[in-house]
């Protein structure tokens, strides 16, 4: 009987660990300039905020030197939550120096691993300030590329460049996408209909992402800025979510030092 227990207990495990391994989850996160100010003990808290997810895209990496120190050091602190961690950062963008920046992708090494070398999309870069950033990943015998993307600022009008990603899956029709970032701009705008379309929903609707200056009566949240856009004939969304990280913070400037955006999540399944 003790055995038939064990058997089943064990069989059990197998089926949720092989579940489980199927899956993965990818946050994205807008760091705010993300480069040499970014102190120890905030580099710790983005760790240990981001420690549970399996592939991380950061945006708004600074395009000098601190940039990519910045990205080590928090590969460095990721690695002491208790998992190994790799990297990749992107050289600049193709924007002038005052807009130019970098991606960043981190992946903890025993859920996937990277596919080839991430590269900046090229083709578009002169109709893009900063072109997206892409990375094909591994899970189980399959793969997913994720497009990480920083679209120009709302004042801007960023609608004029995120219609160029309406084209992407043309170029990649291979590739399982799942774009993700800070568009500026919400999920309802007519600007995303094209990529709506053509098979990828948003993760989030009606979501806020991006930080007030200061609280309003506990609403803290402005904009709608951060999504997953995903090929749903690829991926099954399984859910999607938002990390309230500033009310860790006593302070809200404190909190906001750290980033003004929240990081986003996705966990999904790739389908057969």
């Amino acid at each position: 009987m003790f055995k038939k227990y064990l058997l089943l207990s064990f069989s059990v495990f197998l089926v949720v660990f092989s579940v489980a391994a199927q899956d993965i989850t990818v946050c994205s996160w807008n760091l705010k300039d993300f480069g040499q100010t970014k102190t120890d003990t905030q580099l710790a808290f983005i760790a240990k905020t981001v420690k549970n997810y399996d592939v991380i895209a950061v945006q708004e990496v600074v395009a000098g030197p601190g940039g990519p120190q910045a990205v080590a050091r928090l590969n460095d602190a990721l690695n002491r939550t208790g998992a190994k961690w790799d990297y990749r950062i992107s050289h600049g963008t193709s924007s002038d120096r005052y807009s130019k920046e970098r991606y960043a992708f981190f992946w903890k090494t025993s859920r996937t691993s990277l596919v080839g070398e991430p590269w900046l999309e090229k083709k578009y870069n002169l109709q893009l300030n900063r072109e997206p950033f892409l990375a094909r990943f591994k899970l189980g015998k399959k793969q997913f590329t994720v497009v990480s993307f920083h679209a120009i600022p709302k004042a801007k009008q960023p609608e004029t460049e995120i219609k160029y990603l309406q084209y992407l899956p043309a170029e990649y029709p291979a590739d399982a996408l799942v774009f993700c970032g800070d568009f500026n701009l919400p999920e309802s705008h007519s600007v995303f209909n094209p990529l709506k379309k053509a098979g990828y929903p948003a993760a989030f609707n009606n979501q806020k992402t991006s930080l007030r200056q200061k609280c309003i009566n506990g609403d803290c949240l402005a904009s709608e800025y951060d999504n997953f856009f995903y090929q749903q004939l690829k991926l099954n969304c399984i859910y999607a979510g938002v990390v309230h990280f500033y009310t860790s913070f006593p302070d809200f400037k404190e909190a906001r030092k750290v980033s003004d955006h929240l990081p986003v999540y996705m966990k999904f399944s790739l389908n057969e």
